[in-house]
């Protein structure tokens, strides 16, 4: 992809996720229609799917060689990562958007054979839009993100983490998690992975962990990441693969071995 070309991709991709997140915030208050997908914690709303078809007709009508991966139907069904692929969440932290109002995000990661190019999260609620383009840097607003201090002790680090690890599960034993938890400084949870790889790369969190996440719920925040020195890899260190859901985690370097070698890998079923 070239310069020029994902410059003006990124204006309109940046314009789109503006508008849609404008709309949200003027609607927020209007009845919505919310009914369950996977189980009764895994809910879509109207608003969900709207935004996604905002999206969707905005992208094809612009773009129509381009593919999209979306969560709430409106994509494409692909077998490989090649041309240009959107890979959308319209609305990622629902029960957080239906619960609270707040802290959730939209979501939109552009990649090119495979690479992440741009990555747009916006905090939808809080106007705070991050965002990056590959080999230039990410921002929040306008402002340029430091990249991740080259030395971090576990000890001294927040963790964003899903409580189910601290229940019996079936990707590790749960006591080796529960050592992990009392070794950092401290844990978090915000119920949008958009918002909390936003957070890494913000160095606010230095690291976030979770068990099950679609491509959608990272594909952005990867790219933003990665702009920080930030890594990404599955929960045991292994490489993702954004056709299909997998454990994750993003954090600052300087502990991603430490957690995967000490913890993850000492304690995986």
């Amino acid at each position: 992809m070239n310069e020029t070309f994902r410059e003006k991709l990124y204006q309109q991709a940046k314009e789109w996720v503006v508008e849609a997140g404008t709309t949200i915030r003027e609607k927020i208050n209007d009845p919505l229609t919310i009914s369950t997908k996977s189980d009764r914690n895994d809910l879509v709303t109207t608003m969900d799917k709207d935004t996604e078809y905002f999206f969707m007709t905005n992208i094809k009508r612009t773009y129509p060689d381009h593919f999209i991966i979306s969560e709430e139907g409106y994509g494409d069904e692909l077998q490989s990562l090649g041309g240009t692929v959107w890979i959308i969440d319209p609305i990622d932290g629902t029960m957080n958007f239906v619960h609270q109002k707040r802290n959730f995000a939209i979501s939109v990661g552009i990649y090119q054979d495979g690479i992440g190019e741009i990555g747009l999260i916006y905090d939808v609620m809080a106007d705070e839009l991050y965002s990056a383009k590959r080999g230039e840097g990410a921002f929040k607003n306008n402002m340029a993100l430091s990249p991740l201090p080259e030395q971090k002790s576990l000890y001294d680090s927040i963790l964003g983490l899903n409580h189910f690890w601290l229940c019996e599960n079936r990707l590790v034993e749960e006591k080796v998690i529960q050592e992990l938890v009392r070794t950092v400084r401290g844990s978090r949870t915000f119920g949008s992975a958009a918002l909390e790889f936003a957070y890494v790369a913000e160095g606010i969190m230095d690291g976030y962990m979770t068990m099950g996440l679609a491509p959608w719920d990272i594909a952005a925040g990867i790219v933003i990441v990665n702009e920080t020195r930030g890594r990404t890899t599955d929960a045991f260190g292994g490489s993702l693969n954004l056709l299909q859901k997998s454990s994750v985690l993003t954090c600052n370097p300087a502990i991603q071995e430490q957690i995967v070698n000490e913890y993850m890998i000492k304690g995986r079923k």
